[in-house]
């Protein structure tokens, strides 16, 4: 039996794929990256960079509008969203050249643009081709989830494939989904001047969220015009490119119409597997994505996953670090597992909403012993400074202290949970962060104010009395 003749052939030029590539060629491997259509994926063209660069400008506008807060008088912003989108694909083009196949050739990388198949368990056809390698790696993404609504086949509708190729002003957006996607793009467009509707099936926006916590994120979009309609589904589509009506029925079983000028389907992510010959690879599929093990082999130990492919945290930093963990494995052969307990994310809505680790209402789920300790930004003096006083941290502990969780919803929160990421994955406890000096006056004030309030609960009346008398203090 021939040698294979490539040490790793990477499927897919996404966030986890090009890590992998880079990272085994750096290190010595002959390694052929296979991509169907543009390095980079879906971070870099549909997602991450485009949705935050359009929410930094939406913020701008806003803050134009809020300027009076801050005794400046307020402004009007004339928004137009061709010049907005503009902006939003210049920033792409500045960072698509790290991502660039010159750039990855320079690594000794092989890239190969086409479309390709599994043929054997040991062979991936692509374009007539043959490759061969001691490890195949897939890691073609995901794309949008459409939900089978009745009409919505034959109605134009938007997903973040195409919203931020928009270049006409949209004046009401109809919105299909209070996840992360969902409610940033809703804040972006009321904030760029357009009417929003959203319609979410559960009781809340972000249902992933502690209720708490996501009810401060929907009191600042409904208080900026974001019409938010919770319990309800969907039940029809209909219109055409700017008449577009949605029937949805609430709560309580009544049913209603909803009519705008755009639609955006915002219902989840389904990963890419189609087309891929994993029957023919003997790779296996788990709810509709592919299985693998704590060190992301497949059915086929040869063949490894990462990213949305695989799941189940669909994140570009999660992708990064699967790869990371497939590079030890096939490059130095050591059997590294998967993070699965510490996994930081953020919604960027204004405010943020950042969370890793067990929310409080997973551990009540679970029937752990825990704690709950919360603490507003109200009362961090930065906050007050910056005027961005809503919203908490909150962490969960078990009883001994040690942290299972946190969570914040609050100014730059996706920027202050690495303090707390940190903390859980080397397993230390809220007293641990209470004896770290932070600077005055910073928003990471909230991290130690909040890991204070443990130690403020064991301080119980009896406590305080047997330290009075040990020291002979006269206080009350």
């Amino acid at each position: 039996m021939s040698k294979p003749e490539y040490d790793i052939c990477v499927i897919g030029g996404g966030a986890g794929g090009l890590v992998v590539a880079a990272g085994g060629a750096t290190l010595g491997a002959r390694v052929i990256l296979i991509e169907k259509n543009r390095l980079g994926g879906d971070c870099l063209h549909y997602g991450c960079v485009p949705s935050k660069t359009l929410l930094h400008s939406a913020q701008v506008a806003q803050t134009l509008r809020d300027a009076d807060h801050y005794g400046i008088p307020a402004a009007q912003p004339e928004v137009r969203i061709d010049r907005v989108m503009s902006r939003v694909q210049a920033v792409i083009g500045t960072i698509e050249v790290h991502d660039s196949p010159e750039r990855f050739r320079d690594l000794g990388v092989e890239v190969v643009f086409g479309t390709g198949r599994f043929v054997s368990p040991t062979r991936f056809e692509v374009e007539g081709r043959a490759i061969t390698a001691r490890a195949f790696v897939i890691a073609t993404g995901s794309r949008p989830a459409i939900p089978p609504v009745p009409g919505l086949d034959a109605t134009p509708y938007l997903t973040n494939e195409n919203l931020f190729s928009l270049s006409e002003q949209v004046d009401h957006l109809l919105v299909m989904g209070g996840g992360p996607i969902g409610l940033e793009m809703a804040q972006a467009f009321r904030r760029l001047g357009s009417q929003v509707s959203l319609l979410e099936r559960s009781t809340q926006v972000l249902p992933r969220e502690d209720a708490d916590l996501a009810a401060v994120v929907a009191e600042r979009l409904s208080r900026e015009g974001v019409q938010l309609l919770c319990n309800s589904s969907v039940t029809r589509v209909e219109g055409q490119a700017g008449d577009i009506g949605i029937g949805y029925e609430d709560g309580e079983g009544q049913a209603h119409t909803l009519h705008g000028t755009h639609l955006l389907v915002a219902a989840g992510r389904k990963a890419n597997v189609e087309g891929l010959g994993l029957d023919q690879a003997g790779v296996e599929l788990e709810q509709g994505r592919i299985k693998t093990d704590r060190r992301l082999r497949s059915s086929n130990r040869a063949i490894y996953a990462c990213g949305d492919v695989t799941g189940p945290y669909q994140f570009t930093h999660m992708a990064e670090h699967q790869a990371g963990v497939i590079l030890r494995n096939v490059i130095f052969r050591l059997p590294a597992r998967v993070e699965q307990r510490v996994i930081p994310w953020c919604t960027f809505t204004d405010p943020e909403l950042a969370r890793v680790g067990l929310s409080g209402q997973e551990a009540r789920q679970r029937d752990m012993p825990h704690r709950v300790y919360t603490f507003p930004f109200q009362d961090i003096d930065r906050a007050q400074a910056e005027g961005e006083t809503a919203g908490m941290a909150k962490i969960v502990t078990d009883p001994k202290g040690r942290l299972l969780g946190a969570a914040l919803v609050g100014p730059h929160a996706g920027e202050l949970i690495h303090e707390y990421t940190l903390a859980i994955a080397k397993g230390m406890k809220a007293a641990d962060l209470s004896s770290v000096i932070h600077i005055y006056p910073t928003l990471a004030q909230i991290n130690r104010r909040v890991a204070d309030q443990r130690l403020k609960e064991s301080l119980t009346p009896a406590r305080k009395k047997w330290i009075q008398r040990l020291f002979r203090l006269r206080g009350s």
